[in-house]
C-alpha cells in the first residue's frame, strides 16, 4: 500500500508540475523596474499604473498571441543597487521585456543584465550613455540629453538673452550628463557661464552654494537634476532674495516641483517634451481619458506616457513578427517599425536603439500655477 501511495504521489506532482509549465507556456510575463517607493515614488507609481492598465486592456480582448499578459513589477527604489538587483530578478521571473527604469542611473544598472539575459528594455532615461553600450536590447522611448541641451542653449541664448549662466547638477549619471551637455552647447554658442556645481541630492537645505552662486551675479541658474531637489532650490533662491531666473531640465516636470517650490514657483521656467494635456495625438488622448476613468488622476508627468509607448511598440512588434524571440521582436524594431503612432508622438528607432526626433518646449509656471509656453522647437 505504501509503495502504491508513492508512486500515486509522484503522479500527482508529476501532473501539477506538467499544468504549471502549461500555465506558464500560456502567459507573457513583461517587467516594469521602477522606483515604486523612495524619492521618485509618484513618478514610479504612475508607470506602474499606466503599465498596468495597457495590459489589462490588451488581455480583455483576447491577449497577445492568444497568451495572457503579466506584470511583475519590482521596485529599485531610485538606487543603482537595487536596480541591478531587480534586474536579476525579474530576469529569473521570466520576463521577456521590462519597462523601466525611470532615471537613467538605475537603467544603467540594469542594462547589462538584460542584454546577457537577451531580455528587452524600454526607458525613458535620457543620459547619452545609455545608447553606447551597443546592447540590442535597449530601446530609449525619449529623447537623449544631446538634444534637449541644444533646445536649452537656443533658449537661454535666442529667446531669453542671459548675459550671466550659472549651472548646477547633483551626482546622478543623467543629472551630470544633462548639464554638462547644456554648458558646452552653450560655450560652443558663445555664452557666458560664470559657474558651475555640483549638490547633494536629498540634503534638503542649499542655501550655501546658493548663496556662494549669489556672489557671482547670474541672471539664470540652470539646475539639471530631479524635481525632489529643483522645488527646493527654487524656494530658497526666493527666500535668499535672488533675482536670477529659474530653469529646471525635464525632471523637474512634476507637480511635486510646485509643491515644493510652494508660490515661489511662480516665474519658474521648465524644459521638456509637450505636456500630456498638450499631446494632439489620437492615442494621447485615448489613453488620458482611460487613465483618469481608472485612476481617478492623472499620469504624473509625461515621463509616464513615455514609458507606456515603450510597451507598446514591444506589444505591437511581438504582434507583428508573431513570436516571442526577442532577437526577432528587436529586429523588428531596429529595421521594421516606421511612424507608429505613439501616445507621444510617431515612433521610430535607430539602429542603435535611439528613439528618433524630439520636440521640446520651454515653459513658465504662472500665477495659476499652470504652465504657459514661452518657446518651442523649431
Amino acid at each position: 500500500m505504501k509503495r502504491w501511495s508513492l508512486v500515486g504521489l509522484l503522479a500527482v506532482v508529476v501532473a501539477l508540475l506538467f499544468t504549471v509549465s502549461v500555465f506558464a507556456a500560456d502567459v507573457i510575463k513583461i517587467g516594469v523596474q521602477a522606483p515604486i517607493t523612495g524619492k521618485f515614488a509618484s513618478e514610479g507609481q504612475s508607470i506602474d499604473k499606466a503599465v498596468r492598465l495597457v495590459v489589462e486592456q490588451v488581455n480583455k480582448k483576447g491577449g497577445l498571441l492568444g497568451k495572457k499578459i503579466v506584470v511583475i513589477t519590482c521596485d529599485d527604489e531610485g538606487k543603482a543597487v537595487k536596480a541591478a538587483i531587480c534586474a536579476r530578478k525579474l530576469v529569473n521571473d521570466g520576463v521577456i521585456a521590462v519597462i523601466g527604469s525611470y532615471t537613467s542611473t538605475c537603467t544603467e544598472a540594469a542594462e547589462p543584465i538584460y542584454y546577457r539575459a537577451g531580455v528587452l528594455q524600454t526607458s525613458d532615461g535620457t543620459s547619452d550613455t545609455l545608447v553606447k553600450h551597443g546592447y540590442w536590447t535597449f530601446f530609449r522611448n525619449s529623447s537623449p540629453n544631446s538634444s534637449e541641451a541644444k533646445f536649452t542653449a537656443e533658449f537661454f541664448l535666442k529667446k531669453q538673452h542671459y548675459k550671466r549662466i550659472a549651472a548646477i547638477s547633483d551626482y546622478s549619471t543623467f543629472s551630470v550628463n544633462l548639464t554638462t551637455a547644456v554648458v558646452k552647447d552653450l560655450k560652443k554658442m558663445g555664452g557666458n557661464v560664470v559657474y558651475t556645481g555640483k549638490i547633494v541630492s536629498g540634503s534638503q537645505n542649499f542655501t550655501p552654494i546658493l548663496t556662494k552662486i549669489k556672489s557671482y551675479h547670474p541672471d539664470v541658474i540652470y539646475f539639471g537634476g530631479y524635481y525632489t531637489d529643483g522645488g527646493l532650490i527654487r524656494a530658497q533662491m526666493v527666500q535668499l532674495g535672488m533675482k536670477a531666473d529659474f530653469v529646471g531640465g525635464d525632471s523637474n516636470d512634476n507637480p511635486e516641483f510646485i509643491k515644493l517650490a510652494g508660490k515661489a514657483a511662480v516665474g519658474a521656467y521648465l524644459i521638456d517634451v509637450p505636456l500630456p494635456e498638450m499631446l494632439p495625438y489620437p492615442a494621447a488622448k485615448k489613453f488620458l481619458k482611460a487613465y483618469r476613468a481608472k485612476y481617478h488622476e492623472n499620469p504624473a508627468s509625461i515621463w509616464t506616457l513615455f514609458n507606456v509607448d515603450g510597451l507598446r511598440v514591444i506589444l505591437y512588434a511581438i504582434q507583428k513578427t508573431k513570436s516571442l524571440d526577442t532577437k526577432k521582436i528587436a529586429h523588428y524594431l531596429h529595421y521594421e517599425l516606421k511612424n507608429f503612432p505613439g501616445i507621444t508622438g510617431p515612433i521610430s528607432f535607430a539602429p542603435n536603439g535611439e528613439r528618433i526626433g524630439s520636440a521640446y518646449m520651454a515653459y513658465i509656471i504662472g500665477p495659476d500655477l499652470k504652465y504657459h509656453i514661452v518657446y518651442r522647437e523649431k
